[in-house]
């Protein structure tokens, strides 16, 4: 099993490219860091986590394709992902461009982490019609999908049009798109039709979502995804469980912090679990 890392990179912790570098010399197999363009004051939507107030993190959030740029730089053979990126919230012809590049540049080491957005202040900031994010999302990918692979690549939809052009450079491979979110027929039909795999935050209720994700598959004609546990905090019986349900990568979660706080971390989850 691969075991990956994420921590929440804003400019108060540890600057994401050091830990890359800092987790592939341990052995881990990823970095993921995450997204938010910006936090609205206004408080509308409740915060994900269940507090009574934000975590100051989320305001505080660095660009993550600058982040992993930096990353590349300085490694050579760790998995460079976003965990999770906010697709419907971005022009899809300039990120494709952003992903390509990157992966381009690091010898194709980009995986693409993505959600459908939690906060609808942050969305409306962006346009985003929110009841219709899913919607959204889903071209915003197929279209960035069209820009990867072909040579004169075109789409028409309802959010995205765009008639037949040349989009360089290509990535040096295929980009894995992994979907995240709670388990549901909506998400797993979205990961059958265009996704690679399925990222549930935390990893609980895996076991009972597998039958309804490898019947949407095979709805679709395509072999089952990976799933990648995404910000669990490990234990050796939890790691165990993973594997027995055949899960291949895992990304544990280290805290939002600096280098004195990170790296005895990293440390202790090397020691134990690699």
């Amino acid at each position: 099993m691969r075991l990956g890392i994420t921590m929440f990179a804003t400019d108060l912790t540890m600057p994401p490219h050091e830990l890359a570098r800092e987790a592939e010399e341990r052995g881990f197999a990823s970095l993921y860091v995450p997204e938010h363009t910006h936090i609205p004051v206004s408080r509308r939507t409740a915060p994900p986590t269940g507090a009574d107030e934000l975590p100051d993190e989320y305001a505080r959030t660095l660009d993550p394709f600058v982040s992993l740029a930096a990353a590349a730089v300085v490694t050579e053979r760790i998995r460079l992902g976003t965990g999770i990126l906010l697709p419907a919230q971005r022009e899809p012809i300039v990120t494709a461009k952003a992903v390509a590049t990157l992966d381009r540049l690091s010898g194709g080491r980009v995986a693409l982490g993505i959600g459908y957005g939690w906060n609808a202040e942050e969305g409306a900031d962006h346009g985003v019609p929110w009841k219709r994010r899913r919607a959204v999302v889903r071209e915003h990918v197929l279209a960035m999908r069209a820009l990867w692979t072909d040579e004169e690549a075109s789409f028409k939809g309802e959010f995205v049009a765009f008639e037949a052009s040349w989009s360089w450079p290509k990535p040096a491979g295929r980009v894995p798109v992994l979907l995240g979110g709670a388990p549901g027929p909506t998400l797993f039909a979205h990961i059958a039709e265009y996704g690679d795999g399925w990222m549930p935050i935390g990893g609980a209720g895996i076991r009972e979502a597998l039958p309804d994700l490898r019947r949407a598959c095979a709805d679709a004609g395509r072999p089952m995804v990976d799933v990648v546990p995404f910000g669990t905090v490990p234990t050796p019986e939890k790691l165990a469980y993973y594997a027995s349900l055949g899960v291949e990568e895992v990304v544990l979660r280290v805290p939002a912090a600096g280098r004195e706080a990170v790296l005895p971390v990293l440390d202790e989850y090397a020691r134990a679990y690699l």
